[in-house]
């Protein structure tokens, strides 16, 4: 996503004045910021900057050539100067080896502080994109990533995110036993599936866990 135009930021910023008023924690995703944007957020209520590293740096230029590594960086940097806290992860099954992705966990766990947030997600295959046909990542892949992430970045949320909708209940039970204490909740991430919220509640409540401060948390029972 190119950086926000401050005359497109107006509306965002009364968005998040709305919400927060509500009582509810507010996120947003808006890409690269330009100087003072998070200052603006922060001031409107904003609690979290969604902003991810999406894979590894040293194969992010095989995904990426809109933008560079160094300058998802500088966003981040941008958003902690203006005390907001950070949502940052990335997408595993992009092809990448499994030393790449113990590199993004790496470099989750170098920034100085870590996420408070760390969304780990499983790449959805889109027809019509340049990644849709790439091999479904082996399930036990993506459990040990999880794992990693948990050992690696232990006061963090790790969020259970993308690819849920294509993985079995037993899949997504073993990633919670690994460590991740977090879903989204909803039929739609962003611009694809998510379980519906009456099979999530379903499968916590077989599994003994319970909201934790909202809706998207768990904990055992």
């Amino acid at each position: 996503m190119a950086r926000p135009q401050d005359r497109d930021l107006a509306p965002v910023l009364a968005m998040v004045r709305a919400v927060k008023a509500l009582g509810l924690e507010t996120c947003a995703t808006l890409g690269l910021l330009r100087d003072g944007q998070a200052e603006q957020l922060k001031t409107a209520g904003l609690d979290y900057y969604n902003h991810n590293l999406d894979t590894a740096p040293e194969y992010y230029g095989e995904i990426i050539s809109t933008r560079t590594f160094s300058d998802r960086l500088a966003t981040l940097e941008r958003v902690r100067q203006a005390g907001l806290r950070v949502c940052c992860g990335g997408i595993v099954g992009m092809g990448e080896s499994r030393a790449q992705r113990a590199a993004l966990i790496a470099a989750l766990a170098a920034l100085d502080p870590p996420p408070e947030s760390v969304p780990i997600n499983m790449l959805v295959r889109v027809g019509g994109t340049p990644l849709a046909g790439m091999p479904q990542l082996d399930w036990a892949e993506f459990v040990r990533t999880i794992a990693v992430a948990r050992i690696a970045l232990p006061t963090s949320f790790v969020r259970l995110s993308a690819g849920r909708q294509e993985m079995p209940e037993p899949v997504q039970a073993l990633c919670f036993l690994a460590g991740a204490n977090s879903i989204f909740y909803g039929e739609k991430l962003l611009t694809t599936g998510n379980p519906g919220a009456a099979a999530d509640r379903a499968l916590l409540d077989k599994l003994g866990m319970r909201a934790l401060g909202g809706t998207e948390a768990a904990r055992p029972a």
